[in-house]
């Protein structure tokens, strides 16, 4: 049993699909194939059930994947640890985004961290935030920018970016903009456009609707803010984004819905007890957001000009 057999099997089992998987490891669908299936030859026993285009793990699979991120923890932690002792920091950092967001101060961390330090590996990938955070849990992100509502999850490490109301934004004319502001009941009455599921934004709607007992007729979704808001300036639906989100786009009128009381945040988190790429890195972005870690306030740098707004999911 190989350590590249279980980031393999890890990598499946968290893409669902050997093709996908294949990709994100930097190999051909036929060589993660040939792995997996030597790892299930040495386990007596399939990992995958490979009947449909997903791949679903079998319960052996399920017993095994809890194990598998285990040992590759464990596997980067004797490396971690190595590295302590001999006051190197070398490897590899894996940067997580929630998609189509923008944040100055992240790049400018990376860029920075990049001339000090040359030698180490960042790669970036853009995911929803449920499975960044997730990712993080694994051990297969490292440090990685999510939305979220309300906090930040509390077993991570992480400092909040920005901390926002949730508005309804349709373009001038439309019943809502009459309102000065409107009740989550008087959102409800129009087809929405909101942002896909394991979105940030997504989850506080989801969440406040069910607190109040409503049901959001989601009329249409869209993975990027851009997209919903230009689908909302053509009168196709209401419009839900962050305030930050909404006052980027001129052509529609937004309204904080006063009745949802939890707030969108967008966060960087870690996992705790970091390596020491990853803990000079966490001071490069302290440094470019300007704020300690534990620290309660928005780092300053968290702009909303549509250039430099960070656009949480």
């Amino acid at each position: 049993m190989e350590l590249r057999q279980l980031e393999y099997f890890v990598t499946v089992a968290e893409e669902a699909n050997f093709t996908r998987a294949a990709a994100r490891v930097h190999v051909s669908q036929s060589g993660i194939s040939a792995q997996i299936r030597q790892l299930e030859s040495e386990l007596g026993a399939p990992l995958f059930d490979r009947s449909t285009r997903i791949a679903t793990l079998t319960v052996a699979g399920e017993a095994a994947l809890t194990h598998a991120r285990a040992t590759l923890a464990a596997a980067r932690a004797v490396r971690d640890a190595v590295d302590d002792v001999n006051q190197l920091v070398r490897g590899r950092i894996e940067v997580g985004m929630v998609t189509a967001c923008t944040v100055t101060p992240l790049f400018d961390a990376l860029s920075s961290f990049h001339r000090a330090h040359p030698g180490i590996d960042v790669t970036l990938k853009e995911d929803n935030s449920d499975r960044l955070v997730d990712g993080v849990r694994g051990g297969t992100v490292d440090l990685a920018l999510v939305g979220v509502a309300g906090d930040a999850p509390a077993d991570l490490g992480s400092f909040t970016v920005v901390r926002e109301r949730l508005v309804a934004a349709a373009p001038a004319g439309h019943p809502l903009t009459r309102l000065p502001s409107a009740m989550l009941a008087d959102v409800c009455g129009h087809p929405l456009i909101a942002l896909p599921p394991g979105t940030g934004i997504r989850t506080v709607l989801e969440r406040g609707c069910a607190e109040l007992g409503r049901r959001p007729d989601i009329a249409l979704q869209a993975s990027a803010p851009d997209a919903v808001a230009d689908l909302a300036a053509r009168g196709l639906g209401v419009a839900i984004l962050s305030e930050s989100m909404a006052a980027a786009y001129p052509d529609l009128e937004s309204r904080v819905i006063i009745d949802i009381d939890v707030e969108a945040v967008l966060a960087l988190v870690w996992k705790e007890d970091p390596s020491p790429a990853l803990r000079e890195l966490l001071a490069h972005t302290r440094s470019a957001f300007g704020v300690h870690p534990r620290s309660p306030e928005t780092p300053k740098g968290a702009h909303s000009r549509r250039s430099e707004r960070p656009r949480r999911q």
